[in-house]
């Protein structure tokens, strides 16, 4: 097989063939003209090429994990979802690992495991496609990222 042709998108040099989910990685730093630092982590929850979250269980997971995500990490810039569908990347001010990250996702994943009642802001009015939730897909596979996290820790080639 010849090499594979190098891109400018961090996550598209990285072997998916390599990792095994779930994980919480490193995906990019990066230091602004003024020294501002800024972290990139792909919060990956199922495996690449081999199982992806249906649209409703993202846009779930990301209604409720970015809104209380920012109680448990005070930098967050960002939260949002992979188009591939196999998990999140986290933006955040500064330079911190993933031991870090992974101690303050868990309690946050734990809360859209054990969500009762109202997905926040799934309305008309504060969300562009608030029909497509899916509330027990959303806790399936935020149990999935929670269990994998807890017995093998959060490195991506374990």
């Amino acid at each position: 097989m010849s090499e594979l042709k190098k891109y400018n998108v961090d996550s598209f040099n990285l072997d998916h063939t390599k990792v095994t989910a779930p994980f919480v990685r490193i995906a990019a730093k990066k230091t602004g003209a003024k020294g501002d630092a800024v972290t990139k982590f792909d919060i990956r929850i199922t495996q690449p090429n081999k199982e992806f979250m249906p649209t409703g269980a993202v846009h779930t997971i990301e209604h409720i994990v970015a809104e209380y995500l920012r109680d448990e990490i005070e930098d967050v810039i960002d939260f949002s979802p992979m188009g591939c569908r196999t998990g999140f990347y986290l933006t955040v001010w500064g330079d911190c690992d993933e031991e870090y990250i992974t101690k303050h996702l868990l309690p946050v994943f734990k809360k859209v495991v054990e969500w009762e009642g109202e997905i926040p802001a799934a309305n008309e009015i504060q969300c562009g496609n608030y029909k497509d939730m899916n509330l027990e897909q959303a806790k399936y596979f935020a149990s999935k990222w929670v269990d994998g996290i807890e017995s093998k820790g959060w490195n991506c080639y374990k």
